[in-house]
């Protein structure tokens, strides 16, 4: 019984890796239909990309992979995931969109890349106590809005510039699964928000931009949450 146990663990520990490492495949989808100017396809994949990193740190908890499978290195399975799906993909998405102003895309885009190439990198980029340092490189939900909101190319490149000037700016950011303040609100609005994207990615064509700019009062509560935090803290 014991050994059967034993493999079943094991099963389960290379069972949420896997999970990781589909969002891998998922970004590389994201990418092929930002080519084709399909943005909702591409919104799509990245939502499955942040689905994924939402509840894999959970279940790899649950399961004790570490413990399982001691030579193998989830935290930079994660990163490396995330670090293509959370700022390349992303980064690719804003030029084959066309968010940005023609002159300056391809820089402005770039900025991104080599911020949180910088983000990832720190070795406090997630603390002890659960925060992210830094502007947490957010870049898949940024893309959202920049597609979804409808704004003039010039106010978009404003909006990468000054969130990667963010991310060296250490402040400290709620990991909203694991920070333990406010961790039930956080999360619950997190999930109603997360529902409303879903929505709009179904009907990306007709969500009113007056709906989608409401949203984003859960970003807001987020930073602000962070920020209260920070002051608290200091």
């Amino acid at each position: 019984m014991s050994a059967r146990a034993g493999g079943l663990r094991t099963v389960a520990a290379w069972s949420v890796h896997l999970l990781t490492a589909s969002s891998a495949p998922a970004g590389v989808l994201a990418v092929l239909a930002s080519e084709r100017g399909d943005a909702a396809t591409s919104m799509g994949w990245m939502a499955y990309t942040l689905a994924i990193d939402s509840i894999d740190g959970t279940l790899a908890r649950a399961v004790g992979v570490k413990q399982v499978l001691p030579f193998f290195d989830g935290t930079r399975l994660d990163d490396l995931v995330d670090y293509f799906t959370y700022v390349i993909v992303p980064a690719v998405f804003l030029l084959h969109l066309k968010l940005l102003p023609a002159a300056v895309a391809i820089p402005v885009a770039l900025l991104p890349v080599l911020a949180s190439a910088y983000g990832f990198c720190r070795t406090d980029a997630k603390t002890a106590d659960h925060y992210f340092t830094g502007f947490p490189s957010y870049w898949n939900i940024v893309a959202f809005y920049l597609y979804a909101l409808g704004w003039p190319r010039a106010l978009n490149a404003a909006v990468v510039i000054a969130l990667s000037v963010a991310v060296f700016v250490p402040i400290r950011y709620v990991y909203p699964s694991r920070t333990t303040t406010l961790r039930g609100l956080t999360v619950g609005l997190g999930l109603a928000w997360g529902a409303f994207v879903l929505y709009a990615l179904a009907h990306l064509d007709t969500v009113p931009r007056p709906l989608v700019a409401a949203s984003l009062a859960y970003p807001a509560y987020y930073v602000l949450l962070s920020l209260v935090l920070q002051a608290r803290r200091s």
